[in-house]
Order: structure tokens, then sequence, then C-alpha cells
């Protein structure tokens, strides 16, 4: 039996279709989000309401706390225990998403890396509070450019980690994740992508989405975060799109206008990246998001 991969760039309507091959096929979705997982982050995740999971419920959302961190790897253990206790009940797993990291581990593998090394991750740590996480970026796009291409230069965890494993290897985190491992998986996978060939139309949908946000309290469901105390702007949960902005807004390092616009920059960056992912992405059959038969040319492949 088949496993079928719904990804594409966010905004570009992944979770109404998905809805809607739940309601004519024997499908069970797996949602392949890295902000999703985290529990009391609903709104500027665009997490299904209530009425949606009724329909349609979701597997790996609300899995973890936002104090914790996610990994590829861990999502691979947890999509691949879910995809066998669905085929166990002779349904069809449905992965839905637009993390392209998460859909790459399970597809094509993790690379086997050194562990960690407290000693020199507590070094990495205080050269970025000394010298800036750009000073580390610069370094990292000198031992391993391809690497440094591929990371924002604020992404202090993957900079670290990626310095990590070329100081303790001497071998650049690139060359160990061309040589990944296969998964232990031995599934058919059918992998569609909704592909937005409008790129105005979906940079209107971005800015009308996250005004909804608004108007669903986005502001307060990461004021709620902050109030916690135990959470920082450098967690990769509250480094997600949407929460790091408001995050600085309620700190008072930004204001609510620029807020606003740095939200919906980063959201259509977030979209331009994953498309690029998905134009060079193997078997992957791209579908028209904008086209007017979505579920109808969906439903071609499927057969």
């Amino acid at each position: 039996m088949s496993i079928i991969c719904l990804m594409g760039p966010t905004a570009s309507g992944k979770t109404a279709l998905a809805v809607e091959l739940v309601r004519h096929y024997p499908c069970e979705i797996i949602s392949v989000d890295s902000a999703m997982v985290y529990r009391g982050m609903d709104i500027g995740t665009a997490k299904p309401n209530a009425e949606i999971l009724n329909m349609a419920p979701h597997r790996l959302i609300d899995c973890v706390d936002p104090a914790e961190i996610y990994s590829a790897g861990q999502f691979c253990r947890d999509a691949l225990r879910e995809i066998q206790d669905i085929l166990a009940h002779q349904r069809i797993p449905l992965l839905v998403g637009g993390t392209m990291l998460y859909f790459r581990a399970l597809l094509q593998g993790l690379a086997k890396l050194p562990g960690r090394d407290d000693k020199l991750r507590e070094q990495l740590q205080q050269r970025a509070a000394q010298e800036g996480v750009a000073a580390l970026h610069a370094e990292l796009a000198l031992v391993d450019p391809q690497a440094a291409a591929r990371i924002q230069v604020n992404d202090r965890q993957r900079i670290q980690r990626a310095l990590e494993v070329y100081y303790l290897t001497g071998k650049p985190i690139s060359a160990w994740q061309r040589e990944e491992t296969s998964t232990s998986s031995n599934y058919h996978f059918t992998q569609l992508a909704l592909m937005p060939t409008n790129r105005a139309q979906l940079h209107a949908r971005i800015a009308e989405r996250f005004q909804q946000m608004l108007a669903l309290g986005l502001i307060e469901e990461v004021r709620k975060l902050v109030e916690r105390g135990d959470l920082s702007a450098d967690l990769p949960s509250i480094r997600s799109v949407g929460y790091r902005q408001v995050w600085a807004y309620l700190q008072g390092e930004i204001s609510y206008e620029v807020m606003c616009e740095k939200v919906i920059i980063a959201t259509r960056q977030l979209a331009k990246r994953q498309m690029t992912w998905l134009r060079s992405w193997p078997d992957v059959r791209l579908i028209d998001a904008d086209a007017g038969d979505v579920f109808a040319r969906v439903g071609e492949v499927l057969g």
C-alpha cells in the first residue's frame, strides 16, 4: 500500500486539500511540520482548529513542550511508528506539511553525525555571545560554504552544530550529509506537492492569513509563552516564523508596525525556500496550487 506525501509551501492550501482527501479516501493524516509539534503554539503555526481536527485528526501535533528540542531524527522515529499503526489498520498514511528537512530525513535518510561535545559546544556558545552569531556564520562559510549557504545567518543552533561537527572531525557537515544512510522504511511513497504559480496571489494569502492570526489572538498566545519564564528566543520553538518577531515586539525590541512587516517578509522567505526545495525534489508530482481543480488533479494521480 502506498503512502501519500503532500508537500508545499506555507499558505498553499495543503490542509484544505488534506481534509478533502480524508473525506474521499481511507487516509489518516500525519503532520510534517516542525512548529505544529509544540503545545500552546496554535495560532501562529496555523494549526488546524477543533472543527477540522474532528473531521480529520492529525497525528504528530501537540507532541512536545516548547521548551524541548524536537529533531528530524525524532520526527522519523515518531512518523514511522504512526505509519506502521495506520497501515496495521488497513488505512493510508497521508503525510502533510512543509518542513522539507523532515520529509528528506524520512524519505532519504539521516546522516550518521558524530555525537555532541559539551565542552566544544560551550566554547562556541561563549563565542556566539562575545563575537556575535554572524561572525560564526562567516567562519562556517570558510570551512563549509555549502552548509553556510543553506543555514540562515541568525540560526545560532545550526551554525554551532555545523562548526562543532567540523572541529570534531575535520570534515564539513555537508560532506557528512551527502553520505546519508537509508531510512528503516521500505515503503512506497507517492509524493505530491502543491506549487503556487501566482506569486502575487501567494503573497496576498500570506498577508491575509497573518491578519487573521492577529485577529485570533496571536500576540496574546506569544505573551503567554513569554510569561512562562522558562523559554527564550534561542529555542527552536520560539525561532519559528511569527513567534520570534512577536517575541521581539513584546520584549520592546521592535515596534508593532516593524513586527508585522518582519513576519510577512519572513513568511514569504520561508515559502520561497520551500519552493526551491521542491523544484529540485526527486520523484515528486507538482500540482498547480492556483488551479481550480486541484482535488481532481490529485485524484488522477492517486487513481
